[in-house]
């Protein structure tokens, strides 16, 4: 059963419930998955935590078919990417580089397209939803930085960018909260065909090749610990029913419960960054 606390409960301090968490999980090799959860210390909104507002994520199905709705969407991404760029790791994103230099984690599965796993020093990380960073064209296939395609969008609607800044609310996949997008002016791949941010999309299947390089990652493991996410996407949640079926073991940080928290061996309420650095520390000091 997994072992969540509430206020009024008497069970252990964190201190304590890190101690068993580090015994857990010992020299077992672990994958991590991660959810927005993790990057909010950085800055980055999540999706379904208890403080979110209510969002409605954008579809594939939404972006292709609808050129106002796809019109709106540059816009405010036009100016929300660079929020996400300027972003950094937070001591949970550290802590998790820091785990798998000293050999516990093996891997990292992140749902998050913010790149902060790999800007704080993570070495095997799986983008399982794609990256901000880099847009493709849904004709040809090409592909692009986002820095250049922002340099095209910037020759087009000068100074959009900067106007568009004050009271900035920016979600977790770089959409800004921009009123008047009216008179923005997208900008086509050379073939004529539609820029389209390298990420999956609701209503999107993820690119089979990640799928199967995740599905060994989680394979060699024999723990998985899922940090900030609440597992409603199947994309994610299936790699934690993988290593159950598979008589591994499931760790739970987040805040709040997730589709999974059934299949938990230690499920903690609690801060991802507070949690990770604690099991690096504990880690650090076993390996002095």
């Amino acid at each position: 059963m997994p072992d969540t606390a509430t206020p009024t409960d008497h069970r252990p301090a964190l201190a304590d419930r890190l101690d068993e968490l580090a015994e857990l999980i010992g020299d077992r090799r672990t994958v991590v998955l991660t959810g927005a959860g993790i990057s909010t210390d950085s800055g980055i909104p999540d999706y379904r935590g208890p403080d979110s507002p209510p969002r409605t994520p954008m579809t594939y199905q939404q972006f292709v078919g609808d050129p106002v709705f796809r019109q709106r969407y540059w816009a405010r991404n036009h100016v929300g990417w660079r929020h996400m760029d300027a972003a950094r790791p937070n001591a949970g994103h550290r802590a998790l580089a820091e785990l798998e230099r000293l050999g516990v984690v093996t891997g990292v599965i992140t749902q998050n397209v913010d790149l902060l796993h790999t800007k704080a020093g993570s070495r095997r990380v799986i983008d399982l939803h794609g990256s901000y960073a880099q847009v493709r064209c849904l004709s040809c296939g090409a592909r692009i930085s986002r820095m250049a395609l922002a340099e095209q969008l910037e020759r087009v609607n000068p100074g959009f960018a900067v106007a568009s800044v004050t009271g900035l609310e920016v979600a977790p996949d770089a959409d800004a909260v921009v009123e008047d997008t009216a008179a923005f002016r997208m900008v086509d791949c050379r073939c004529g065909g539609l820029w389209k941010p390298d990420i999956v999309y609701f209503g999107e299947s993820v690119p089979p090749d990640r799928v199967a390089a995740a599905g060994e990652m989680v394979d060699e493991a024999e723990v998985i610990l899922v940090a900030g996410s609440s597992l409603a996407v199947l994309s994610g949640r299936r790699f934690v029913h993988r290593v159950a079926r598979a008589g591994g073991t499931v760790v739970i940080v987040n805040r709040g419960p997730t589709r999974s928290d059934e299949y938990a061996v230690r499920k903690l309420d609690a801060s991802c960054s507070a949690v990770l650095s604690g099991l690096a520390e504990r880690r650090r000091v076993r390996s002095a």
